[in-house]
């Protein structure tokens, strides 16, 4: 609130003929400013959003009683990260040579690009076709209300959990990169991937990177 302060503008008690003007001064009362500034404060804090942490969910298997045993998988397609950006590959079994089952295990290498005939987007399009041609149709089945939102949720769940469909293992040797296994992961996701985990490399596989990389 803002008050008006008069002064008498003195004669000090002499008597003079003349009237002077009276002096006013102004004090402004900053009070209510405070309390406005205390609301605006508490809405503030109970409105604004605060940052919270990135996650990721990821899926690891129970530790196997061998640690160089082979975990295996039907239809599997295992990624080995390694320094420099590098990622190979291989589908199936790991041999460590030949064997009536089929021969010895050998490792190809794929980039990161975006597109190419050795790029890692461009295996995924291919490896999973059957799974984008099944979303696709349920796209277009979604789009002609032939069914509802939710039974297209369901649908897509079951058909990435499909057991048909491939599962991807992800390792790593003691050279890769945070980033490398992340830039990964969301490719598979991109891709529609609906089965992937990550495990530890074990010392065949790491023989064969070592030997492909010349480490």
């Amino acid at each position: 609130m803002a008050e008006i302060a008069e002064d008498g503008g003195g004669g000090h008690g002499k008597k003079s003929g003349k009237k002077r003007a009276k002096k006013q001064s102004t004090r402004i009362d900053m009070t209510p400013m405070v309390d406005l500034a205390f609301l605006l404060l508490t809405f503030f804090v109970l409105t604004s959003t605060f940052s919270k942490p990135k996650s990721m969910e990821l899926t690891f298997p129970v530790p196997p009683d061998n640690p160089d045993a082979q975990v295996k998988i039907k239809n599997g397609v295992t990624f080995i990260l390694t320094k420099d950006d590098r990622i190979f590959y291989y589908e199936g079994e790991f041999r460590e040579k030949d064997t009536p089952e089929g021969p010895k295990t050998q490792l190809s290498e794929l980039t990161f690009a975006q597109s190419g005939p050795n790029s890692l987007q461009e295996y995924l399009i291919k490896r999973n076709k059957w799974l984008h041609e099944q979303i696709k149709a349920l796209n277009e089945k979604l789009d002609k209300k032939q069914i509802a939102d939710t039974t297209y949720k369901r649908l897509v769940k079951e058909a990435k959990a499909n057991k048909e469909a491939p599962t991807f293992l992800i390792k790593t040797d003691d050279k890769a990169t945070y980033k490398n296994v992340i830039d990964l992961i969301d490719q598979l996701n991109i891709n529609l991937v609906g089965k992937y985990v990550v495990v530890d490399i074990i010392k065949p596989e790491l023989d064969l990177l070592n030997e492909k990389i010349g480490g």
